[in-house]
């Protein structure tokens, strides 16, 4: 992930409040998952997530480790308990977007960034992400040995006489570096838990170490205190740590969220609860690892990056990261015990078809049609060769082949990707199509054969639905019926797919659990790309497509636009085509 590292400056963040009390930032917390980043004013301006859970305020001090310096890697990794993030904005971005909890023992779970109302001057580079020269020069004004552990006794002490026996020359929440060890920033630990300090080798950080025996970073040590502890306690993993500590019994590998679902549905008891609210599953200003805090619409920087991104990544691959937004969009996956008990039922598939669900429903059509814009995007938007929109082009069939049934079986992901393929600004490029007929035959052959066919049956609601195809089934729809848009069929036939329509919702709703099932049966053990996930997310396409301005405008103003500027980009490209209706 190639994102700032020193030079990071989160003042464009709206979630980052700069220097802000705990007293401050609780009162900005009003719901359970609305959360912030503080720098700590006593922890020495160390990046705290301040977050309400269960109507409580928790504080994490988010901890830091400091590698050797060696170009092509960050220099600072930041860390909770699992995962280390090259930028704070990276870690903020995989907990929201993933609902992952912040820590096992709290469960407390960052959905809601609450965003601040002033301007910072001050980026968290300057605070958090160095040391001062004054820390710097004590550090190396002390002589120790190379070979030897440091005196923990006597770490921190101060040499000056003009201080006092109990002061120190660095804040107590650094780790002292020794040698060539990584330097972890976590709060301060008594003298009886020093065997339960983190241990890393040289080795495992720097591929060209010597090999060397193991070594204890130093501490520097706070003054006792009685008062209880003000931050949540965490526990950090460390990558092929060597060893585990006495009393700590070795961790097993969590699951992932979209592989734990099943296990937290048997626990609801089944009862109907009455709705409360209309749910979302699309988090509003999720912070972005691609994107700045403000963009252009079609970014050329952002759009060469992404081409880049979905040519490393093979057809499958990328239709397994589309399957698990889609489910997350959809409610089928990744949705907590708080959404099931304000929306009354378990799945977002048995909210599409309800009342209350009319949020969700919105919010499916714009991803659809987002999906097909940036599809159709990705074919004309190569102004060069046509080898370059044949490619695209087959990249396109490709990726909605590995989305049918019987392979990922992500039916609302193909609807994307054929609504591109389908659109008149691209199927009027007979150049383009021509030239794939006669390079890739077997691609347009699927395209004709299997791939036009099976959508022309989906959307006539006689498509293949079997939850052990299809992990998750083709709503659109029902999504546009119940949202009063007409049906686009002679009024002979717009009955029959009326009531074909509504049985598939029916249908949906009562295999649920079974398509969540098959969902996570498809996901488990898949590892995804957060710069690919978050591309395909709904938040992102609407940014990369309209700006960080644009996407306030209504959506049928938005979507209008966008039509004539593909329409314009297809007429450049062929010129001599049919005119488009």
């Amino acid at each position: 992930m190639q994102v700032p590292q020193d030079g990071e400056d989160l003042a464009c963040q709206p979630w980052y409040h700069g220097p802000l009390s705990r007293q401050k930032a609780e009162a900005l917390l009003l719901e359970d998952g609305d959360f912030l980043v503080r720098a700590s004013r006593s922890r020495g301006g160390h990046p705290v997530i301040s977050c309400r859970w269960q109507g409580s305020a928790l504080h994490f001090e988010v901890l830091r480790v400091v590698l050797r310096p060696r170009p092509g890697r960050p220099a600072v990794l930041f860390q909770l308990e699992d995962e280390r993030f090259p930028c704070m904005s990276a870690l903020v971005h995989s907990y929201v977007a993933s609902g992952r909890p912040l820590s096992q023992a709290t469960g407390a779970v960052a959905s809601r960034p609450v965003a601040r109302l002033g301007s910072l001057w001050r980026s968290f580079s300057e605070d958090a992400l160095t040391d001062s020269p004054a820390e710097i020069k004590h550090l190396r004004a002390r002589k120790r040995s190379t070979s030897q552990p440091v005196d923990l006794e006597h770490s921190g002490q101060s040499k000056d006489p003009s201080e006092g026996p109990g002061s120190t020359t660095v804040p107590g929440s650094a780790l002292l570096r020794v040698g060539s060890d990584s330097l972890l920033l976590k709060t301060p630990a008594p003298l009886g838990e020093m065997a339960d300090i983190l241990r890393a080798s040289d080795g495992q950080l720097h591929a060209k170490a010597p090999t060397k025996p193991l070594r204890t970073p130093s501490l520097v040590l706070g003054e006792a205190s009685g008062h209880s502890p003000t931050y949540c306690e965490l526990v950090p993993r460390v990558p092929g740590a060597q060893g585990v500590s006495p009393g700590h019994s070795c961790l097993e590998p969590k699951a992932h969220w979209w592989e734990a679902e099943e296990e937290e549905e048997k626990e609801e008891d089944g009862c109907f609860v009455r709705p409360q609210a209309e749910v979302s599953f699309c988090p509003p200003d999720h912070p972005s690892c691609l994107l700045g805090c403000q963009n252009r619409p079609l970014d050329p920087q952002i759009l060469h990056k992404l081409r880049g991104l979905f040519l490393e990544h093979h057809p499958g691959s990328t239709a397994l990261h589309l399957l698990l937004v889609d489910c997350q969009a959809a409610g089928l996956l990744g949705v907590t015990k708080k959404q099931r008990s304000a929306m009354g039922v378990a799945s977002g598939l048995e909210l599409l078809s309800l009342p209350h669900g009319h949020r969700l429903r919105l919010e499916l059509l714009e991803r659809l049609e987002a999906l097909a814009l940036a599809g159709a995007l990705a074919v004309l938007g190569c102004s060069g060769s046509l080898e370059e929109r044949v490619a695209a082009l087959r990249g396109l069939v490709e990726l909605a082949l590995a989305l049918r049934p019987g392979a990922t079986g992500d039916l609302l992901g193909l609807a994307g990707v054929m609504g591109a393929l389908l659109m008149p600004q691209v199927s009027r490029l007979e150049h383009t199509w021509r030239q794939l007929r006669r390079s890739h035959t077997d691609a347009a052959l699927a395209f004709e054969q299997e791939l036009k066919p099976l959508m022309r049956a989906l959307d006539e609601g006689s498509g293949p639905c079997d939850p052990g195809a299809v992990a998750l089934p083709h709503v659109a729809p029902a999504l546009r019926l119940l949202e009063g848009e007409d049906l686009a069929a002679p009024p002979a036939e717009s009955c029959g797919l009326l009531l074909r329509a509504l049985h598939r919702a029916r249908l949906a709703a009562r295999d649920a659990s079974q398509y969540r099932r098959a969902a996570a049966q498809r996901l488990r053990g898949f590892q995804p790309h957060p710069e690919l996930r978050e591309a395909l997310t709904t938040g992102f396409l609407r940014r990369l497509l309209w700006g960080s301005r644009g996407v306030q405008a209504p959506r049928a103003q938005r979507m209008e636009k966008f039509q004539r500027v593909l329409s314009i980009l297809s007429q450049r490209l062929e010129p001599g085509g049919p005119p488009l209706p």
